[in-house]
């Protein structure tokens, strides 16, 4: 396994209010871990823990990453404190829909909700429940193959990671993640629907990146996957991908620009949601294993030796900003003072008085 797929399994990794209960078989899920029971440790340790997520709540800004740390910067990553959260899964994704409500999601299935800026978390859900869940959307098919992939998630319990998860508004939102879990909320994730028997995914690929615009729906993943709903999930069609390589994420800018970024340095834009790609040149041999939109367009890619690539909506060429300290970037956010701050396996850093607009 090369260091770039170590390390995008490491992001988004190890290798998800419940709606309702399946009918189980006779056989019940294995019992939880404990780690969906614990408190995450306060320790000063986490300070340094490794980071696989970074998101702006207002002008606050939260990160997360392994067993559970989450922490809160008030000073655009000058100084970082920590959260109080209620399991000690690994966190691989965080996202706000507006300045105090937030989602982060990660192993074992976990998705917490925050109503504080990120200060304090609950769970809403987790392995055990996602897969009863797919088992009940499966049977409602009626599809044998997806009644016994189902079973079989059930089965083995809480032990598929989530990779991603995008939230439109303080209702609406969706998470994506490990043999084509996909799964959509319209209550603030009180209560859930599984995706995945609707996914023209037959392969169960992992799933890596999710992107929406209104009811536009961009799914990115293992070999090249691209999925596509127009009608807020109701349905998918799989499109035509430029790329066989793995897909580790996908970003919008307020231009209505996709971008798919992943193996190899490759990264692809869009201006008509998927429909067609044209390569976009990072000048990097390594992975791109993080991205953002730009606040007033554009967007910024990071690749996995710390390089930030620039790019504007009209196509030019990517700007490249050489890392000042190789680290292995899992995430980026944009501070309120207009720096670049990142999460790594190293912890987070900060990229100061970076023109990035």
């Amino acid at each position: 396994m090369t260091h770039a797929i170590q390390a995008r399994m490491a992001r988004r990794t190890a290798l998800l209010g419940l709606c309702g209960w399946a009918t189980l078989p006779a056989w019940s899920a294995p019992t939880a871990p404990a780690v969906l029971t614990q408190a995450a440790l306060q320790t000063p340790k986490a300070l340094g823990a490794a980071t696989l997520a970074v998101a702006r709540a207002g002008k606050r800004l939260v990160a997360v990453g392994e067993r559970g740390t989450v922490l809160l910067s008030d000073d655009s990553g000058k100084s970082w404190q920590q959260a109080q959260v209620p399991v000690q899964a690994t966190l691989t994704a965080v996202c706000f829909a507006d300045a105090t409500t937030g989602w982060a999601a990660g192993h074992l299935g976990v998705v917490l909700r925050s109503d504080d800026a990120g200060a304090t978390w609950h769970k809403q859900l987790d392995g055990t429940q996602a897969a009863a869940l797919v088992l009940q959307a499966a049977q409602a098919t009626g599809d044998a193959k997806a009644i016994a992939n189902a079973q079989r998630l059930v089965e083995e319990g809480a032990d598929k990671p989530f990779f991603d998860l995008e939230f439109s508004d303080a209702q609406h939102g969706f998470v994506v993640g490990a043999y084509g879990l996909m799964l959509a909320t319209a209550d603030g994730g009180k209560t859930w629907t599984a995706l995945s028997p609707r996914l023209p995914n037959p392969k169960s690929l992992h799933l890596y990146g999710v992107r929406a615009s209104g009811s536009t729906l961009l799914v990115a993943g293992e070999q090249g996957l691209l999925l596509r709903s127009t009608d807020g999930g109701a349905s998918f069609t799989a499109l035509e991908s430029p790329y066989k390589g793995s897909f580790f994420g996908l970003l919008r800018s307020v231009g209505n620009v996709w971008v798919a970024y992943g193996l190899r340095g490759s990264a692809y834009r869009s201006v008509d949601a998927g429909a067609h790609w044209d390569k976009l040149d990072t000048g990097v041999p390594m992975a791109v294993g993080a991205g953002m939109a730009l606040p007033h367009g554009g967007f910024v890619l990071m690749s996995q030796a710390g390089d930030a690539l620039v790019g504007r909506d009209d196509g030019a060429a990517l700007r490249r900003i050489a890392a000042r300290e190789p680290v292995p970037v899992s995430g980026v956010a944009l501070a309120e003072d207009g720096s670049l701050v990142l999460a790594s396996l190293r912890g987070m850093r900060r990229l100061p008085a970076l023109s990035v607009n």
